[in-house]
């Protein structure tokens, strides 16, 4: 019912028998996360607005996701473009997530995936620069 009481702490050599991961291999974990993120909004954009650029974005973020997971490629279904998809908050969220990924990248000093990530977010900033000039024209 209750637990045992522990005696004394763990010796500098010994395990706890706990699995402990490093701070790179967390940041690694946290990267695919944020990228597979990015690549599902991807996903869902060219859904919407077939592109050469999305294309080309989905390739290298899948390619980079995979390495991150040591050679185990993203999961990616065709995500069914559901009526009513709003581009305009697809392009705030991919921003975002480029962000985040970006802010990872950085802190692991992930060159190319800082570069693809920043690549991304200025990709998502002018789409939504120029639906708001249009928005406003019209």
């Amino acid at each position: 019912m209750y637990e045992p009481i522990r005696s004394g702490r763990p010796t500098a050599g010994a395990s706890s028998g706990i699995p402990h991961r490093s701070r790179e291999e967390e940041l690694d974990i946290q990267l695919a996360g944020h990228l597979s993120a990015l690549l599902a909004v991807t996903d869902e954009l060219r859904g919407l607005e077939p592109s050469p650029d999305l294309d080309e974005a989905a390739e290298r973020l899948a390619e980079q996701v995979s390495r991150l997971r040591s050679g185990h490629a993203p999961v990616r279904t065709p995500a069914p473009v559901a009526a009513g998809s709003d581009p305009a908050a697809l392009h705030e969220r991919a921003h975002a997530l480029a962000g985040r990924a970006l802010v990872v990248a950085a802190s692991r000093a992930d060159t190319t995936v800082a570069i693809l990530a920043a690549e991304r977010m200025d990709a998502h900033a002018a789409v939504r620069a120029k639906q708001r000039k249009l928005s406003h024209a019209g």
